[in-house]
């Protein structure tokens, strides 16, 4: 397993580096676990660069700026608000599939010419459609 990990991070290595993290901006959002960032529309080929498949407890902060995803155990993954295409609840992604069909909210951005899925779990049920809501708003505001 270490060996196919550490192929797919050469077969990747190729993607830039992430955007850094806005200064200052502790906002911390709805509790839940980053689930993973794959290639988009294939929620089986994980991102192994830059900790993008690296899974952990995470709150996921909705900004003016986009969105943060503050980890525990891993760096901290912010996407831009530019970079954002597209919003959406499915019910799996890199191997995490959730007993109801829109248990994940699933982002689409675009990063060094690529598009990428990244997939976050709410803690609470109830979180799901406001937090959706909010970047879909997001994203509506960007393309405006």
């Amino acid at each position: 397993m270490f060996r196919g990990w550490r192929n797919r991070q050469a077969r990747q290595a190729e993607l830039a580096p992430l955007p850094a993290v806005p200064d200052g901006d502790k906002t911390r959002g709805v509790e839940g676990v980053y689930v993973a960032t794959t290639s988009a529309g294939d929620w089986m080929d994980r991102i192994a660069v830059h900790e993008l498949g690296v899974r952990a407890t995470a709150d996921l902060a909705v900004s003016e700026a986009g969105l943060i995803f503050h980890r525990q155990g891993a760096a901290d993954v912010f996407i831009p608000a530019g970079h954002l295409t597209a919003v959406r609840t499915d019910r799996g992604i890199a191997g995490k599939v959730t007993a109801e069909k829109s248990g994940l909210v699933v982002v689409t951005w675009s990063h060094d010419g690529r598009e990428l899925d990244t997939g976050f779990r709410p803690r609470r049920k109830a979180d799901t459609e406001p937090l959706t809501a909010s970047i879909a708003t997001l994203i509506g505001a960007e393309q405006s």
